[in-house]
């Protein structure tokens, strides 16, 4: 079992009808959107638990649960194909972020939050070296983490290989590509988001197509790995736009 905490990640929750096995409330919050919560719970059948707040604090593993956490069943990830089929039904270019090596939780859950906001089909992630999803991931997401697919791989080299069979490029975000702006971006495409410390590894940049960077006139040398990817997921969603 799983826990998904906060607010706005609850109401996404109940909102995508993913199923939930009970709502934990703390019996001092009755207010505002936890009455949403709990009218969106009953209409749903949810069985809904008032608790001590001291409870939840203990349960918590944000921090942040705002007064309600949701015991679910642990998140069903998507398989490659999946990705893929989404693409498909919906008529477009297949737009795909891959995610090499990322640990921080609160990096995935932003990033994922951002891929719902461009309309990106999917989220690739390795099934080793990499933080998965969990209830501080689905926080940061606020919610997204329920309407973006997320795909775990064994290997992420052999899966841009598989891809690069299905007729998608393949762009790495490094800092000795080209500037990001001057690239094309259009069609169908992947971008590899490196992790936090070592950025794209050496064999998974091998496989890729092209490298793109952002120009940085600062004293600071990079930029955290969900703000760097949401610029340059913005650019690709812009160059959609455009072209559409």
């Amino acid at each position: 079992m799983a826990n998904i905490e906060g607010r706005n990640p609850i109401i996404e929750a109940l909102r995508s009808d993913r199923p939930i096995d009970k709502l934990m409330i703390s019996n001092t919050s009755k207010e505002g959107s936890i009455k949403k919560i709990i009218g969106m719970a009953k209409e749903k059948n949810v069985v809904i638990q008032y608790v001590d707040k001291h409870k939840l604090d203990e349960i918590s593993t944000s921090h942040s649960h705002q007064g309600v956490i949701a015991v679910v069943s642990d998140y069903k990830y998507y398989e490659l194909e999946d990705l893929l089929a989404i693409a498909r039904e919906r008529g477009e270019d297949p737009f795909f972020i891959i995610l090499d090596e990322i640990t921080d939780p609160h990096n995935l859950g932003t990033i994922i939050r951002t891929a719902d906001a461009v309309g990106a089909h999917g989220v690739i992630i390795p099934k080793r070296r990499s933080v998965h999803i969990t209830s501080v991931v689905a926080k940061a997401s606020a919610g997204a983490v329920e309407y973006v697919p997320v795909c775990k791989v064994t290997n992420i080299a052999n899966t841009i290989k598989q891809l690069k069979k299905e007729g998608l490029w393949i762009a790495a975000a490094d800092m000795d590509g080209g500037v990001f702006y001057e690239q094309d971006l259009t069609g169908p495409l992947a971008l590899v988001i490196g992790s936090e410390g070592f950025g794209v590894s050496r064999l998974v940049k091998q496989n890729c197509d092209f490298v793109v960077k952002m120009p940085m006139i600062g004293n600071v040398s990079s930029l955290n790995a969900s703000v760097a990817g949401g610029i340059l997921l913005y650019e690709i969603f812009r160059q959609r736009m455009k072209r559409d």
